[in-house]
């Protein structure tokens, strides 16, 4: 029997409201693992009309369809290690928003980020080169490593005197900032209503997903 696709959320704080319902019920061990069967793919083929964009971290263990217990075609994930933005992650998002209409872009971030871990490490006074790539992509965590050191340009830091928890969320809001700065299509959305921004980190261990920054109405 073809499962019924719910309406469209009618607003930013419908679809918030619809995806911590979800986490709730990954949380507490009873999902409905929704929308997932053949009549959905069929459904799917030729069209999608996500509900919520997700911007989140790589680490296998955010899965965002699962925390959020939601199916196929209900949400527009884009991830790379440490949530860092970047010309292709903004490109993509400004998609969700301004072709598929989604009226919430999610930023998740998590504790434990081997990223974070990363940027912080990358900053002691002999911490080794790391390859190239990688180096690029840190250093967009490497501003919130040295703001919640409170230390100045180029002066070393000592890894462990940093909680890599505060590190992570104040990388958190520095991705939500940086993406409403550069897209002007993203901010004119919020200005307007029709979209709003969250910033959330998830436990590993709890399986929740804690709000940190809100941008718009929600």
């Amino acid at each position: 029997m073809t499962e019924p696709a719910p309406a469209r959320p009618a607003s930013p704080a419908d679809a918030w409201r619809e995806l911590r319902n979800g986490n709730d019920r990954f949380v507490s061990g009873t999902p409905q693992h929704p929308r997932q069967g053949v009549e959905r793919r069929s459904e799917l083929a030729n069209q999608q009309r996500p509900r919520v964009a997700i911007f989140g971290c790589s680490d296998s263990r955010l899965a965002a369809e699962i925390i959020f217990d939601v199916g196929l075609g209900d949400a527009f994930v884009v991830r790379n290690a440490g949530q860092v933005m970047s010309d292709s992650v903004l490109g993509s998002l400004e998609y969700a928003v301004g072709v598929l209409g989604v009226p919430l872009v999610l930023v998740l971030g998590h504790d434990h980020c081997g990223a974070v871990r990363a940027a912080i490490d990358s900053q002691a006074a002999d911490a080794p080169a790391l390859p190239a790539h990688i180096a690029k992509l840190v250093s967009g965590i490497v501003p919130a490593v040295r703001r919640v050191a409170g230390v100045e340009e180029g002066a070393p830091i000592v890894p462990g005197d940093l909680d890599a928890g505060f590190v992570g969320r104040e990388h958190l809001r520095d991705t939500v900032h940086e993406m409403l700065e550069r897209s002007e299509m993203i901010s004119d959305a919020v200005a307007a209503g029709t979209l709003a921004v969250v910033g959330a980190n998830y436990r590993l261990v709890e399986g929740r997903a804690e709000t940190d920054v809100v941008v718009g109405r929600i």
